[in-house]
């Protein structure tokens, strides 16, 4: 019998940096596949989900404890999937293409956790077109955030020297030879299907995502007339200060709970 998406396998607790904050792995289905993800959730719970796509590809950009912790304690349940082939999971991540699976699992798992009211989705670096996407596939979905994060997966190739060698092996070639592999993986062609706002935040200084990734995503969302807004920071890189992250930290979730659109 064919495992329902989202469905659970196991949990397990994880040791907390936050007393506040409890801390799962989850091992959970995604076609087929068993995948992990921890899940960061306040003592009492929490009404608001809160999807975390990360960035990155295998060990790089990996799911730090501390991070969805933070964004828990704003008083979210936070699920950060680890993606397939990662930490024990089965599969090969693929750099948003069939991966995108697991975020839309990962989703419908949030649906069945005890409590969650709404879900709202959070996208960082390679995880802006993983949020971007799953907002796509649930028209549900409170939220979107995109931070410092790719909206055009050829303008990465492009811009990105250093990992081009892991985009051709990855995606199987090059923009120029198989276009259509990376324009499945830009959703800047399916915004006409995306139904949740979008808040949008890049440092201008970015060398690793470069702001022009949000500025397209920006226009294209407003000649569709979608709800969006921008922050941009001008002396800012991909990572930002410690207090100043913590402030944008805040601020974004309060951003968040404006919108209460439920599942």
């Amino acid at each position: 019998m064919e495992k329902k998406n989202g469905s659970i396998i196991a949990i397990y607790r994880f040791p907390s940096p936050n007393p506040r904050i409890n801390l799962r792995i989850i091992t959970y289905y995604s076609n087929g596949l068993r995948v992990k993800g921890m899940l960061a959730e306040p003592k009492g719970g929490s009404r608001d989900g809160f999807l975390y796509l990360r960035g990155g590809i295998k060990g790089v950009g990996k799911v730090r404890p501390s991070r969805i912790a933070q964004f828990a304690s704003e008083g979210f349940t936070v699920f950060a999937p680890f993606y397939r082939g990662n930490q024990g999971g089965e599969g090969n991540e693929d750099f948003a293409g069939d991966d995108r699976e697991d975020a839309f699992s990962a989703f419908l798992m949030l649906q069945e956790w005890p409590g969650i009211e709404k879900i709202h989705i959070f996208g960082f670096s390679r995880g802006g077109v993983m949020a971007l996407m799953t907002g796509i596939q649930f028209s549900e979905a409170a939220s979107v955030v995109t931070w410092g994060g790719v909206s055009d997966m050829e303008l990465t190739y492009y811009e990105r020297e250093d990992l081009r060698r892991m985009m051709k092996r990855v995606i199987g070639g090059t923009p120029g030879k198989y276009p259509e592999r990376y324009k499945f993986r830009t959703p800047l062609y399916q915004l006409d299907k995306l139904e949740p706002p979008v808040l949008i935040i890049h440092g201008a200084k970015d060398m690793n995502v470069s702001a022009e990734h949000s500025y397209r995503l920006e226009k294209r969302l407003k000649e569709l007339n979608k709800k969006v807004n921008s922050w941009y920071f001008e002396g800012f890189t991909h990572y930002f200060p410690p207090a100043i992250n913590r402030k944008v930290v805040r601020d974004l979730t309060l951003w968040m709970k404006s919108h209460t659109k439920k599942c």
